[in-house]
């Protein structure tokens, strides 16, 4: 077994895709060069993948009116997760939730959803299910049935985290950590004693102390690490409390027990998913995340932690984190 050197790490925070974006390598020399390929990879998937953006290929898909529509491999490539977590999920985790989670007031910029207190009508209705999109990966062509909204939301950050991370291991030759909004993902080699990730309840940049609440300092070698929660997005519209994890079988923020749900996985896409259907599935959810042989660490209302087998070890004795989540 070959002896790791530790290595000098240097990190880079900014902001893209309406969320933070950190990125870290173990050789600081090449910084600066993965950082611009990162900020040009992150361009192209919000162009891709926003419904935010009005000129975005994603929000072109809402004026198809049903009709079969070519779209960028970037494109397609995010669909096609997007489709397999909510098939992995049993549909916990659905792209078609896009008119949904607008009826709730969450149609913009989440700084703009904050500002906005116009009181909103709660409606339980089931959204159409990813089952009613078809993509055709040889062509890349995607079919959604009119008035059928997508909301890439809960896949593409940790999947846009994955390729990144990938790409500029590849490109740079050094271990690279790319977060986004806390969604990491890690490749190439790492550093000695692997990335440390502070797991909390709310994003944080690393070098401030998590608000109160439990958190925890874990290591990873690979994969990636994502957390899903109800206390960080949430805004207020008349009477009503809201929070951006929305129940596809209502149509309405998901009731659950867990304040945040932690999954260490092959790959960031993986363990958001499973972290976001664990909120979903609410109560035995942990119970199904080790069935699956997900480590997890729960985190209920009351601040009450559960782990699942293979959860990383809790490590809060040496220097600050590479990262929060």
């Amino acid at each position: 077994m070959a002896t790791l050197t530790r290595r000098t790490t240097a990190a880079a925070d900014w902001r893209a895709l309406g969320t933070s974006v950190r990125l870290v390598t173990t050789d600081p020399a090449l910084l600066d060069s993965c950082n611009l390929l990162l900020a040009r990879h992150l361009a192209e998937v919000d162009a891709a993948c926003s419904r935010f953006r009005q000129d975005s290929e994603l929000v072109a898909l809402d004026h198809a009116q049903g009709r079969p529509v070519r779209v960028s491999p970037l494109l397609g490539e995010a669909l096609a997760v997007a489709l397999r977590a909510a098939a992995a999920t049993d549909g916990a985790v659905d792209p078609t939730v896009g008119s949904a989670i607008g009826a709730l007031g969450y149609d913009r910029d989440f700084r703009l959803v904050q500002e906005d207190d116009r009181p909103v009508r709660l409606t339980v209705r089931p959204v159409p299910g990813w089952r009613a999109v078809t993509l055709d990966r040889a062509t890349d062509t995607v079919t959604v049935p009119a008035g059928v909204h997508l909301d890439l939301g809960a896949t593409a950050k940790a999947w846009a985290a994955d390729k990144a991370a990938a790409l500029l291991a590849e490109a740079a030759g050094c271990g690279v950590l790319v977060s986004l909004g806390g969604d990491t993902a890690v490749a190439g080699e790492p550093p000695a004693g692997g990335w440390r990730i502070r797991v909390q309840d709310a994003t944080g940049a690393v070098e401030e102390t998590p608000a109160p609440g439990t958190y925890a300092t874990v290591a990873i070698r690979s994969g990636g690490l994502a957390t899903s929660g109800t206390t960080t997005r949430r805004w207020r519209r008349g009477a009503h409390d809201l929070h951006h994890i929305v129940d596809p079988y209502t149509g309405l923020p998901a009731e659950t027990p867990w304040r945040t749900v932690s999954v260490a996985a092959a790959t960031c896409a993986d363990a958001n998913a499973a972290g976001t259907a664990a909120l979903v599935k609410g109560a035995g959810a942990e119970r199904w995340l080790a069935r699956l042989g997900l480590p997890a660490r729960l985190v209920a209302k009351d601040g009450t932690v559960v782990t699942t087998p293979g959860w990383p070890t809790s490590d809060q004795t040496r220097p600050g984190p590479e990262a929060a989540a």
